[in-house]
């Protein structure tokens, strides 16, 4: 099974702990995805930064698009004028529930399986595995070699997911130690997502000091 190339599904899958088999970082992992949605946009020049605010490129292909960014790519057409960072922390419409909108997306493409249970016979819960664990180690591989392997050969893509991973304080992909020890290199790194990564950092720290959900 090849590798899923869109941001959202990339941040999705490195945030699940395998040893764990659960699913991490879940308190801002709606904030993560939409920030993914975002730079896969960017990258993809489908959005442009247009004096601190996204704006939709007219005329751009949007063709192979995964699920949330076409519909963070939607919103953004219909002309509201917002930050970066009130995108990233958007709660209404269909961005609102990133995470679920992924994860069915991944499901649906057999990457992932899900079982619905109830903890303690009462409350529903959605319990997520991977189909092909070996997706998730290519994808952790990527984050290390781009930590690593000489500037000028890191794809901007892996460079943009490795930005996002450490504004996301992913830290099943990015421990704090590997953060700091290669802090000179993400910042070399993050310009690739553009605005993004500083985004969703405000977003997150927004998020708790309102004590918030994401």
């Amino acid at each position: 099974m090849d590798l899923p190339t869109a941001l959202p599904e990339k941040l999705y899958l490195l945030a699940y702990n395998p040893e764990r088999e659960r699913l991490t970082a879940t308190d801002r992992l709606d904030l993560v995805l939409r920030a993914a949605a975002l730079a896969e946009l960017l990258r993809r020049g489908l959005i442009r930064d247009d004096g601190r605010h996204p704006a939709a490129v007219d005329g751009a292909q949007a063709d192979g698009l995964d699920p949330l960014s076409t519909a963070m790519l939607e919103l953004i057409r219909q002309g509201r004028r917002r930050s970066w960072q009130s995108w990233v922390g958007r709660r209404q419409g269909p961005v609102s529930r990133a995470s679920r909108v992924v994860r069915d997306g991944l499901a649906a493409a057999g990457r992932i399986r899900i079982e619905q249970r109830r903890v303690l016979g009462l409350f529903p819960c959605a319990r997520v595995t991977l189909r092909e664990p070996r997706l998730r180690k290519s994808l952790a591989a990527s984050v290390g070699s781009a930590l690593k392997s000489p500037l000028s050969r890191v794809d901007p893509a892996d460079a943009a997911l490795v930005a996002l991973v450490d504004a996301a304080r992913l830290g099943s992909a990015l421990t704090w130690r590997q953060s700091r020890e290669f802090r000179t290199r993400i910042d070399k790194l993050a310009p690739a997502a553009g605005p993004v990564p500083r985004a969703l950092r405000r977003a997150i720290n927004t998020s708790r000091a309102d004590g918030t959900a994401a």
